[in-house]
């Protein structure tokens, strides 16, 4: 795996590159160092080596030798992180809960069991057919299908996603704000969630978690549109009843609606 640090538009993984976009430039917090050190450690586990690159060469210094200090794996988790500044309303993510978003239909399929589960699991297809497919536009490698992803709970990449796997191309303006038809947000507090046995950093998103994850024992919460109750309520276990919030989408696109949805989640205890 190529790392390349810069002023990028945010950060990402991308057919074997790591986009390390840093909030201040070419300065360096103490969180992003974390960060790093989490990607290279990741991808050692699966037997990928790591080259840094970046155009500043004092700072890439400096992050060679910051790198190899593991107290930095330490670091406090920010409140806000501005790595990312797309979002109109807040400004970057907040970090207090992270969310996983999925389809109507795999909301369905999530209630019957009762567990959030990877790609391998809920699909039931070996992983070198998942990584071949279409979909896989990023050429992620097999280990990340292992996985359930998280996004910060305020971040729109949940739905969005959601609706390119709907639509089978990436969503323009349109299908984002006059189409928009958000999905079913399953948020858990991140405090929490990184105590579960099986939970990963692999520096990119928030946390992941192999395999599979128990709804009634880790979710907080679980949103789904009103438009989309009567498809699903049959479906939710006694369990989860007092975990559901109902939330009606009358917002002009898909960041007032994550905004909206965070703003009710963020008063929840």
């Amino acid at each position: 795996m190529l790392i390349k640090i810069g002023n990028f538009d945010y950060t990402e993984v991308w057919d074997g590159v790591f986009y390390k976009k840093l909030s201040n430039y070419p300065q360096i917090s103490d969180w992003e160092i974390r960060t790093i050190i989490e990607f290279i450690e990741y991808e050692n586990k699966y037997g990928r080596e790591c080259k840094i690159e970046c155009e500043d060469s004092s700072l890439l210094d400096l992050i060679k030798s910051k790198i190899k200090d593991k107290s930095y794996l330490n670091t406090p988790r920010p409140e806000l992180l501005t790595e990312c500044t797309a979002c109109p309303y807040r400004k970057g993510c907040i970090t207090e809960y992270v969310c996983h978003t999925s389809s109507a239909d795999n909301a369905v399929k999530i209630f019957e069991c009762g567990k959030l589960l990877s790609a391998v699991k809920a699909r039931n297809i070996p992983v070198e057919k998942l990584v071949c497919e279409k979909r896989n536009a990023a050429n992620d490698p097999a280990d990340y299908f292992e996985y359930i992803m998280f996004a910060w709970g305020n971040c729109q990449a949940g739905d969005r996603l959601v609706m390119e796997r709907a639509l089978n191309r990436f969503p323009n303006e349109d299908d984002l704000s006059v189409y928009f038809a958000p999905g079913v947000r399953f948020y858990f507090k991140y405090d929490k969630l990184i105590k579960h046995p099986k939970a990963t950093f692999d520096g990119v998103l928030p946390v992941k978690v192999k395999d599979e994850i128990k709804l009634s024992d880790w979710v907080h919460r679980i949103v789904i549109p009103t438009e989309l109750k009567s498809k699903i309520e049959n479906s939710i276990p006694v369990a989860l009843k007092d975990k559901i919030i109902y939330i009606e989408n009358d917002c002009k696109d898909i960041w007032e609606w994550s905004e909206k949805v965070y703003g009710i989640i963020e008063k929840t205890f």
